[in-house]
């Protein structure tokens, strides 16, 4: 195969299965480690990848902001999974921040109806997830609500957290690294997430494996600002290592 066509095949792999690992593609190309490096590097230069560490991402996973749909469709049993670790961090009668986003809808749908919980939330779909439990105290923020994610945002949001004191806040994120932290495309859902994580006494960050070495254009909270990060079995040794090299807790789920 010649450079060009294994450059060509490497593009619609990472097109097709949304990243792509070196050691996977030196495999199934039948070449050397440090070939696939070149390729990738090569076509970082043309604007196609982006590399990250151990493989690379296809340009337009960072630019595009999928649906709240398309979310949902997307790993759910591994968002199911994290859900279910998130809710054994909460204990009787904390107050719980919970962010916009599916892999949050899925702490709320984890949540014991029996537990007693003070939940402060800008979703409108987790709110009405919650609002019929009894033992539940919810306190939903309002704002501007995106329809691309079910968030409300903005000032009416941002100030209302100014006067909020949480025990934990579970952030969903777009993408994260351990040099740019958690980030997200959209400007006034940064903010939001960066008030919530003010708001709280300790910051979870929840997401899937498939976010991992993605950058955004908006970074809501730095690295060292979260206390724990929930992810899927599939996230990788490297990435695991970095945060906790970083005094970040990793459970992997």
């Amino acid at each position: 195969m010649y450079a060009q066509e294994r450059q060509q095949s490497i593009v619609a792999t990472a097109r097709q299965r949304g990243r792509v690992e070196v050691g996977s593609l030196a495999e199934e190309l039948g070449v050397t480690v440090e070939t696939v490096r070149r390729d990738l590097t090569a076509l970082e230069r043309l604007g196609v990848l982006r590399r990250v560490h151990g493989g690379a991402l296809p340009v337009e996973r960072l630019t595009l902001e999928p649906s709240l749909e398309a979310r949902h469709a997307q790993y759910s049993e591994a968002k199911r999974r994290i859900g279910a670790r998130a809710v054994m961090e909460i204990k009787e009668g904390d107050a719980v921040l919970l962010d916009a986003g599916t892999t949050t809808l899925a702490i709320a749908e984890a949540l014991p109806p029996e537990m007693r919980l003070t939940i402060v939330t800008n979703s409108i779909n987790i709110a009405s997830r919650l609002a019929d439990r009894p033992r539940t105290e919810l306190m939903v923020l309002g704002g501007r609500v995106r329809r691309r994610t079910g968030a409300a945002v903005g000032d009416w949001v941002t100030d209302s957290l100014t006067e909020v004191a949480v025990d934990i806040a579970f952030l969903g994120a777009n993408g994260f690294t351990v040099d740019r932290g958690a980030t997200t495309p959209d400007q006034a859902e940064s903010a939001a997430k960066r008030a919530m994580a003010s708001a709280a006494r300790r910051v979870v960050c929840v997401a899937d494996s498939s976010k991992a070495g993605q950058v955004h254009m908006h970074r809501f909270v730095p690295t060292d600002e979260i206390a724990l990060l929930i992810s899927d079995s599939n996230l990788d040794d490297d990435t695991v290592q970095d945060f906790e090299d970083r005094g970040v807790e990793v459970a992997r789920t």
